[in-house]
């Protein structure tokens, strides 16, 4: 940036214009940007807004000797002639080179997270929004989806959530008749065993049995 001049004749010298080639109305707006400039300073946003008001008030000037006064290069005036003045103070509040909207930075990366986790179902709209509120940057839908796919974080907003299977039901245990139980059918005479008699079997001799008889003495 260009630094202020004492004096008006000075600062049109600085900028290679010629004082005396001036008309009567090109005086007068130069002069009072002349003012402009002694009274705001030499500033990132005052020197755009008296940079747009150069390039738009019709003094016939070149680009290149506006410039000069502004205190701006040649490229970023000419990259303001086509800017409308709302463009223009976005510009100067983000102090961006020719771009009249303001970028995505690496740290908005964070927040953007935590509110796609928050809000799964959140559309492309709502996070426009949300970044305008939160950072004061309004962003076009293709700057958002490069940045998105730039920092991997494309799918947390896309990612459908799919429940589960449901779990099987338990299964009921078989059912007990209530009624009265089938009366036992009776056993096969041919799967019957017949009775066992025992056999009488003879006392042995001397047993208790038989009558005993004391010996003579």
């Amino acid at each position: 940036m260009a630094a202020t001049t004492d004096t008006f004749s000075a600062w049109l010298g600085q900028a290679r214009i010629p004082e005396l080639r001036l008309t009567p109305d090109q005086r007068g707006a130069l002069r009072a940007a002349f003012h402009f400039r002694q009274g705001r300073g030499t500033d990132s946003y005052s020197t755009r807004l008296l940079s747009h008001f150069l390039l738009h008030c019709g003094t016939g000037l070149k680009v290149a000797q506006l410039a000069r006064l502004a205190g701006v290069s040649r490229p970023t005036a000419s990259g303001q002639q086509e800017m409308s003045s709302k463009q223009a103070v976005q510009q100067a509040h983000h102090r961006l080179d020719g771009r009249p909207y303001g970028k995505l930075l690496p740290r908005y990366a964070g927040p953007i997270i935590e509110f796609l986790l928050a809000r799964p179902k959140a559309t492309r709209a709502d996070l426009i929004d949300f970044i305008d509120l939160t950072f004061g940057v309004r962003v076009s839908r293709i700057a958002l989806y490069r940045f998105l796919k730039k920092f991997g974080i494309g799918h947390v907003a896309t990612a459908p959530v799919t429940p589960g299977p449901p779990a099987p039901a338990p299964s009921a245990p078989p059912a007990v008749p209530t009624g009265p139980r089938p009366a036992a059918s009776p056993p096969d005479s041919a799967d019957t065993l017949p009775a066992v008699t025992p056999a009488a079997v003879p006392a042995p001799p001397f047993s208790s049995r038989t009558r005993r008889t004391r010996a003579p003495c």
